[in-house]
């Protein structure tokens, strides 16, 4: 979600000073056009746009249905992108309800996506029960903390819905660095798991190894030092 905020701020800075509002030091030419209030709508989508045109692709190419139920994941986010922009544009609580419904369904199934399909858990008859068969890291632990920081991380949209834009003790340029970091933080554990299930997948269906052996002995080398 934070690719469209850096999309969206180049667009205010494009319009700010190709304007000339810099001269007058206000916005109102950027807040004031039905042109920019439509960009500020179709940029925030374009980097979902694209992965659900690749989605599409590789489901008409291979039949796969995984892939269509993906390219269903990001025309989710779509929808809650353009309804919670809409909101913040329009305001009223009908606005509000519609952003809350959609932003709520997209995350769950996000959520439910980066667990299930991405990293491979939640598997209830698996040797490590809600986890998978198979596991590199050697405390389980570490799975279900990932688990529930994904999904606590995840819900920092709803500070947008609740309108927290501003606390008492933290401004708001404040709040959003911080959740802006927390969706670096999160998606560099989202990473790690993915490259993790991925590397077991594959280990799995011959097409690589756990580990590759040296060409010589390592305790002999040793011996000859």
């Amino acid at each position: 979600m934070h690719i469209v905020q850096l999309l969206r701020n180049l667009q205010f800075y494009v319009c700010y000073y190709g304007w000339g509002d810099f001269k007058h030091r206000n916005a109102e030419t950027c807040n004031n056009s039905t042109v920019y209030d439509v960009l500020f709508i179709v940029i925030a989508i374009i980097p979902y746009w694209i992965r659900l045109l690749q989605c599409i692709r590789r489901w008409n190419d291979g039949r796969d249905s995984t892939q269509a139920l993906n390219g269903l994941k990001y025309f989710s986010t779509i929808v809650a992108l353009v309804t919670r922009t809409i909101y913040s544009k329009k305001g009223g609580i009908a606005f509000k309800v519609i952003s809350a419904s959609t932003l709520g369904f997209a995350t769950i199934f996000t959520t439910y996506w980066d667990l299930v399909m991405d990293w491979g858990l939640l598997s209830r008859n698996s040797e490590n029960p809600w986890l998978r068969d198979k596991l590199i890291l050697p405390s389980r632990s570490i799975y279900f903390i990932a688990m529930v920081s994904n999904v606590i991380l995840r819900l920092a949209w709803m500070q947008t819905v609740m309108d927290f834009h501003e606390l008492p003790f933290l401004h708001k340029n404040a709040l959003t660095a911080i959740f802006a970091s927390s969706e670096i933080i999160r998606r560099g554990i989202w990473n790690f798991f993915r490259l993790e299930n991925e590397h077991l997948n594959n280990v799995g269906k011959f097409r690589a190894v756990k580990s590759v052996p040296l060409p010589f002995s390592y305790e002999d080398g040793y011996k000859n030092l």
